[in-house]
């Protein structure tokens, strides 16, 4: 009898089956709905949603996902060498890819 209830389909009609007897039951315990222009609005907060897009396209989500990459990759290699002359240009350089990419 356990092999039978433990097979993935009888598990499935199981659980399928408790779902199903579950969210019927949180029907029958919400009540009946009263929808008003307050309950279908946007909340965000307690202020009243934005009119227009914050960000049009990916474009800015590149950039700061480009400086991420770029910063974490150049600690890493920093991070995997000694100090010498050339994790310091290395560095220098770093830091002006950086710089470039946060002016635009």
């Amino acid at each position: 009898m356990e092999d039978i209830i433990l097979s993935p389909p009888i598990a499935f009609l199981i659980y399928a089956f408790l779902v199903g007897l579950l969210s019927g039951l949180g029907r029958v315990l919400a009540g009946l709905a009263h929808p008003t222009p307050v309950k279908t609005s946007t909340y965000s907060s307690g202020e009243e949603p934005p009119t227009h897009a914050a960000a049009t396209g990916y474009r800015p989500f590149f950039v700061v996902a480009l400086f991420f990459a770029i910063l974490h990759l150049g600690v890493l290699v920093l991070g995997s060498n000694n100090i010498s002359l050339t994790a310091l240009i290395y560095l220098g350089g770093l830091i002006l890819v950086l710089v470039a990419l946060i002016l635009g």
